[in-house]
């Protein structure tokens, strides 16, 4: 879901908004600031406003806060059913989107794109308008929308942690070009110095590791359960199986000892950035 590829990301659907419009009307109707009704869900305003404006599909614990909070007769129960039932929304990503809204620790390889939550503007541009079937002006707009909002996490999810190993030949491929490239390895560079986010390069000198099998995504919950995401074209799938994790966190493991630390990481996307 954080790839170049877009097929996790919720399509815009009146469902969604119609939700999101019966959750603001409750909301006023209670007097409560958005502010106030994340508050008193536990929930990050920006993911509050994300769900009342349609760009989020709520978890089913978002649900069950909002109608605690707001003493909403069922009604929103109700609704999120009506979402569950949309077309093009596969239960794969609505569980994964749920938990990840509420992980504690969040671990990515990539080796194909610069995963989702790290793109700037421009290199999400690029791939999405070189997107097979292509997307129209307003669906491209839609989504640099949608995944700048979900950047925010990385900032304001302070007590979540944040690890990324990332492939030293997805820099070197100048995807956008050079100035592009710049600005994403500026972005990166300064994302990897917050507290809460780790970012390690896999140099392309190891030849041999633990990732080729592909890109991989682990999650663990506040109940310390771990969930993994594996996703191809046009399709993904989320891991709950404790065999299969067990093996995922080992191939994970090995990847953090064989990529470079995040200060020597730093060095090389330094070096990179210079050579541009």
């Amino acid at each position: 879901m954080t790839t170049g590829s877009n097929n996790t990301e919720p399509e815009p659907s009146e469902s969604l908004q119609t939700f999101g419009a019966v959750l603001q009307g409750f909301r006023e109707h209670a007097g409560l600031t958005q502010e106030e009704l994340a508050r008193k869900m536990r929930f990050s305003v920006h993911f509050l406003a994300s769900v009342e404006q349609g760009r989020r599909l709520p978890p089913d614990d978002f649900v069950e806060a909002a109608e605690q909070a707001l003493n909403a007769y069922g009604i929103l129960r109700k609704a999120a059913r009506k979402i569950g039932r949309q077309p093009g929304l596969a239960a794969w990503f609505r569980k994964w989107a749920g938990l990840e809204e509420t992980a504690i620790s969040l671990y990515t390889y990539e080796c194909r794109l610069i995963p989702g939550t790290l793109q700037t503007e421009a290199y999400a541009r690029t791939l999405f308008e070189n997107r097979l079937p292509l997307f129209t002006d307003q669906e491209i707009e839609d989504r640099l929308t949608a995944r700048q909002d979900r950047q925010r996490m990385l900032r304001e999810r302070q007590n979540t942690a944040f690890s990324f190993i990332l492939d030293e030949h997805m820099f070197k491929r100048c995807t956008g070009g050079a100035e592009v490239t710049r600005e994403l390895i500026e972005q990166i560079l300064e994302l990897g110095s917050l507290r809460n986010v780790e970012i390690q390069v896999l140099p392309l000198s190891r030849g041999v590791h633990a990732g080729l099998n592909g890109p991989m995504m682990l999650l663990e919950t506040p109940q310390n359960q771990w969930y993994g995401y594996i996703e191809g074209q046009e399709t993904g799938q989320l891991i709950s199986d404790p065999k299969t994790i067990s093996v995922l966190q080992m191939r994970y493991a090995k990847l953090r000892s064989q990529a470079l630390i995040p200060e020597d990481s730093a060095s090389v996307l330094k070096q990179l950035r210079g050579a541009l």
